[in-house]
């Protein structure tokens, strides 16, 4: 190792230190003094608790720095943690002179296999992600990170490598989306960030429905939340098919809002300062179709992301209105800041009635009522299908992203669906509270009976701090969810009875 490395080194329960440290190969010799490190730790008390670190001077220099960092019990939860903060460590150092991070992921506890590969090549690229935009020269960055690990040459561990390296990729540019500020983002801009990465890749064709088309195609939801805005909204809509494909053909439905004032029901002016987020679904299904199409997936996908801006203006949808969506069903308008089931509600329709849609998945920062009930860490997850819930929340489980599965069943039907109730359409759009669960009983028309899962990510798309892989701002979260869905062929099963 030379004088520009940091070397982590991971540290278990009870401070116990990696075998390849305390005792090396024959003929072969520890990267740094394990006595010195031991002494440290104890000086530090760091006795392996997740996230736990130590900052070890070298002598000579060789590396150039040691950081220990805890890993507890070397849970995949652990290793995350382990590896962002040996990154973000890594990165401060390079500001310094600092040029590689050598990264072993083999634990005290156990030999890293392909799970604990990809979760780390993941987190050193989601860690160590900024997004600037300042007219000074960005602060220097590390080079390169090696990650080591025993089995590196196993097929599935590097295979692994590849798809964690890729997943991360796809989360970047989600995250590049949402982070991009709304003078910038509107949905013409959206409609061709989404053909300049996914135009050119095999087997995907993207589709872009300008004003005209989506008159054509009745899309009045859309048309009513963008009406107000100078910038006409758009709804983009992406396949990804390979030759072998399948009949299964799940959609991925996004919302698309570049910017909510919350229309003529206009939100306070904290309420707006994060609304260029607001469409953070639409780029978690579009990098989702992303990764599937450059890991090359068997199955076939399409993304659909309804874009527009919530604005006002003399054209702007208002309090009272009635608006036909794609299949004719209609929605009184009573509160024009409901705008995300509002374009949600045609694009649904459009997937099943128009795309062949074998199974829905919607993404959405739809309401605040989530936040509410689930913090800023965990989304909401409703579902008709058992089968594709557990699938969902498996998913979420090998990625870290959390999800807690909300009930949507024939009780909340009975007693919550006269709260949609309007005396001139099919239904309002600002039924009240439990806010979360009458915004996805309002959706759940639009889904054609279709196995359908609605992901309320209003909390976790967005982010105040670091934490682990995530990084302060857009998260992409959602993005590993559905690409390890999609992994695993897309699972659903049976779908109930739908009661309109």
């Amino acid at each position: 190792m030379g004088e520009d490395d940091v070397l982590a080194v991971p540290v278990g329960a009870s401070g116990a230190l990696p075998a390849w440290l305390t005792e090396p190969a024959p003929g072969t010799a520890a990267p740094v003094d394990a006595g010195l490190l031991a002494g440290a730790l104890a000086d530090t008390g760091n006795g392996g608790k997740p996230g736990g670190i130590t900052n070890v001077p070298v002598p000579g220099r060789r590396p150039r720095s040691v950081v220990a960092v805890g890993t507890g019990d070397a849970t995949l939860a652990d290793l995350r943690s382990y590896v962002a903060v040996a990154v973000r460590r890594a990165q401060t150092l390079a500001e310094h002179g600092a040029r590689r991070l050598v990264l072993p992921v083999d634990t005290v506890v156990a030999p890293a296999g392909a799970d604990e590969v990809r979760a780390a090549v993941e987190t050193v690229l989601l860690a160590g992600y900024r997004f600037r935009d300042t007219s000074t020269a960005h602060p220097p960055r590390l080079a390169e990170v090696t990650v080591v690990a025993a089995d590196a040459a196993d097929p599935a561990v590097a295979a692994a490598a590849h798809a964690g390296q890729v997943t991360a990729e796809s989360v970047a540019w989600a995250r590049d989306l949402v982070n991009t500020a709304s003078n910038t983002k509107d949905p013409a801009w959206l409609a061709e960030q989404a053909l300049g990465r996914l135009g050119g890749l095999a087997h995907v064709t993207v589709t872009v429905l300008g004003p005209d088309e989506l008159r054509a195609g009745g899309f009045g939801g859309v048309l009513a939340v963008g009406g107000g805005s100078a910038s006409p909204p758009r709804v983009v809509v992406t396949t990804y098919r390979p030759p072998a494909a399948g009949a299964a053909h799940p959609v991925l439905v996004g919302k698309g809002i570049t910017f909510d004032t919350g229309g003529i029901s206009v939100k306070t002016n904290a309420g707006m300062r994060e609304m260029k987020t607001d469409m953070a679904g639409g780029a978690a299904v579009l990098a989702a179709v992303d990764a599937a199409a450059r890991l090359g997936l068997p199955g076939a996908v399409t993304a659909v992301v309804a874009a527009a801006e919530n604005h006002l203006g003399g054209a702007s949808y208002r309090p009272g209105d009635v608006v036909r969506h794609v299949g004719g069903r209609t929605t009184e308008v009573r509160n024009t800041d409901a705008e995300g089931r509002m374009v949600l509600a045609d694009a649904l329709a459009h997937a099943h009635l128009e795309l062949g849609a074998t199974a829905l998945v919607d993404v959405a920062t739809l309401t605040g009522a989530m936040k509410t009930a689930l913090g800023a860490k965990t989304a909401g997850l409703y579902a008709t299908s058992d089968g594709l819930a557990d699938a969902l929340l498996t998913a979420g489980a090998h990625t870290g992203e959390r999800f807690w599965r909300m009930p949507l069943g024939e009780e909340h039907v009975a007693s919550l669906g006269p709260l949609l109730d309007s005396p001139v359409a099919d239904a309002n759009n600002a039924p009240g509270n439990p806010g979360s669960t009458t915004a996805a009983l309002f959706l759940q028309p639009f889904t054609g009976g279709l196995p359908w899962a609605h992901l309320d990510v209003a909390g976790p798309a967005r982010a105040g701090s670091d934490d682990a892989e995530v990084v302060k701002g857009g998260t992409g979260f959602a993005v590993r969810t559905l690409l390890r869905w999609l992994e695993a062929g897309a699972p659903v099963d049976v779908p109930p009875t739908v009661v309109d």
